[in-house]
């Protein structure tokens, strides 16, 4: 049987082993660009667990680890990855609910809800990611629980079928194939099964290496997991929870998403305990509000027009920053700020537009949930306003929206810095929340946002030879343009996107390795090449990873 104790000692174990592993798994990163970080948002995420874990006496029951591992999972995700590894535990914790130790099938059927948890959260789930690694983990596993009553055999199972689905994923996802690596996510999971089958089967804790998950990788990241960039066919985003009633019509979340599939696209419904997250684009938000009422009574309600949303960008950060924390967290004014940034620059900037709390996050090192949830509940104001300023955090954030019990929160879509800044200048404080938000974004979604970058590994895009350690141009979060030039390139790159008759501001922000002759060339070449066409505004970010960040409106 495998007890408590040993479940608690296999996540220390499993922490242990991914970050020894990290800089290796960021490395494998290449899709959708060529950057890395899922190795360092994994290790960091599970660490959060471990050090819950080693909290926990030796006679704790299965179910009592389990589902503390499962608590600090989730306030602990960084990155979608990380996210989706803490779906993956709430499933086992499912699983494990009322045990004191777990036999075979249990361990089946633990398994059986992690690939539920995670499956259903997804938006839009990608085969040949992690997912695919624990759903055929989970297939072994419980074909095993069939014939075999030794749980550890069960688990050597799901272990041996994670090993070789991730070794398949190259063939389900080209670019991966193409760059001759594995899924980054799948292989940290491998990492983690590795971790808690080595207590399991031998009795022995990984150990952490002296050298190892120290020092911060210095090379860009973002997730492996796909950010999805089609047309919008669906114009409202609705979005909002549901507190369970005993007396609901209603009982099983799996109706409602099959509903709101059926009307709609961008479908998330999240079970947790007391609650439904829901999230949909429709064209019918009356439905969608008529629909969840059989589930008991909806908070935090919020529907936007999302016509005109597209947009996919990351940031950068640096580690070692704090994020900034005021003292007061009684919610007593109307309205305040959460955003993440990267940089003293920007977080100087987003402080004088308002921000009451700035969270360091982006490459490398993303914000926790639980780094977001402290700063929502240090901002004294009954509405909080999250603007993670970058694809890869969103979904962390979103996440700390049902564990701030006294206020609403409202995570913003912004996923670039400029349509944070644009987003916060365009808030009216005579608005109400749903007007703020429509406007907010609408003002952050007409924005084009230039990164200028590097690349961390070899790699291909969009049928492209991209070359560690070429500069790349992005617009809107889509490479256009390498080089080896990184001030032609901004040049460049920002020429791609300004529209005379259309465009009238450009704002340059230069990041901590851009010189004085650099940043004076761009903005006078800009200058020279739109003359009084355009106003040329320049910020000091100093943001790592990105040398500039360059927003044009």
């Amino acid at each position: 049987m495998i007890t408590g104790l040993m479940f608690r000692d296999s996540i220390i174990s499993a922490a242990n082993n991914i970050t020894n592993s990290r800089q290796a798994v960021d490395a494998l990163n290449v899709f959708p660009v060529p950057d890395g970080d899922t190795g360092t948002n994994m290790s960091m995420t599970i660490s959060a667990a471990a050090k819950e874990m080693k909290t926990l006496p030796d006679d704790c029951t299965i179910e009592e680890a389990s589902a503390r591992c499962a608590s600090a999972l989730l306030r602990g995700a960084r990155g979608n990855s990380g996210v989706i590894l803490s779906l993956i535990f709430r499933g086992f914790s499912k699983g494990f609910k009322g045990l004191e130790e777990a036999g075979a099938k249990d361990i089946a059927n633990a398994f059986k809800n992690a690939v539920d948890s995670a499956y259903k959260a997804v938006m839009k789930p990608t085969e040949g990611t992690i997912l695919t690694v624990v759903r055929e983990a989970s297939e072994a596993a419980n074909e095993m629980a069939e014939i075999q009553d030794e749980p550890l055999e069960v688990a050597f199972a799901a272990l041996q079928a994670a090993k070789a689905a991730l070794a398949k994923t190259p063939e389900l996802l080209p670019v991966l194939k193409k760059a001759g690596v594995v899924d980054a996510g799948g292989q940290g999971l491998v990492l983690v099964f590795e971790g808690m089958e080595s207590v399991w089967h031998n009795g022995v804790i990984v150990q952490s290496l002296d050298d190892a998950g120290v020092t911060p990788v210095s090379m860009p990241s973002k997730s492996t997991v796909a950010n999805a960039s089609d047309d919008i066919k669906f114009g409202y985003c609705s979005e909002f929870l549901i507190e369970k009633s005993s007396k609901a019509k209603e009982k099983d979340p799996l109706r409602l998403r099959a509903f709101l599939e059926s009307i709609g696209d961008c479908v998330v419904v999240v079970d947790d305990n007391d609650i439904i997250k829901v999230h949909v684009h429709s064209n019918e938000p009356g439905n969608v509000i008529q629909a969840a009422l059989k589930y008991g009574q909806l908070i935090n309600i919020k529907i936007d027009n999302m016509r005109y949303q597209h947009a996919n960008a990351d940031v950068g950060v640096k580690d070692g920053e704090k994020p900034i924390i005021p003292t007061s967290s009684a919610p007593e004014n109307d309205y305040g700020f959460v955003t993440v940034c990267a940089g003293d620059g920007l977080a100087e900037l987003f402080s004088d537009i308002g921000a009451d709390c700035v969270v360091s996050g982006g490459q490398t090192m993303n914000p926790s949930t639980d780094d977001i949830l402290n700063a929502i509940m240090n901002t004294p104001a009954k509405t909080v306003f999250v603007l993670p300023n970058s694809s890869n955090i969103i979904m962390a954030a979103e996440q700390a929206i049902p564990l701030a019990a006294d206020r609403e929160v409202r995570v913003l879509q912004t996923k670039t810095i400029p349509q944070g800044i644009t987003a916060m200048l365009n808030f009216d404080e005579g608005l109400t929340p749903d007007e703020n938000q429509m406007n907010m974004m609408s003002a952050a979604e007409a924005v084009q946002t230039v990164q200028i970058t590097f690349a961390a590994r070899d790699s291909e895009v969009d049928g492209k030879p991209v070359h560690k350690g070429e500069i790349m141009g992005l617009c809107n979060g889509k490479i256009v343009m390498t080089g080896m030039d990184k001030v032609d390139i901004a040049i460049k790159t920002t020429e791609k996107v300004f529209k005379k008759n259309e465009h009238s501001l450009i704002t340059i922000i230069y990041g901590e390795d851009v010189g004085e002759k650099e940043l004076d060339h761009v903005k006078r070449q800009l200058g020279k090449k739109f003359g009084s066409d355009v106003e040329i505004s320049v910020v000091n970010g100093g943001q790592p990873i990105y040398y500039f960040i360059i927003s044009v409106e």
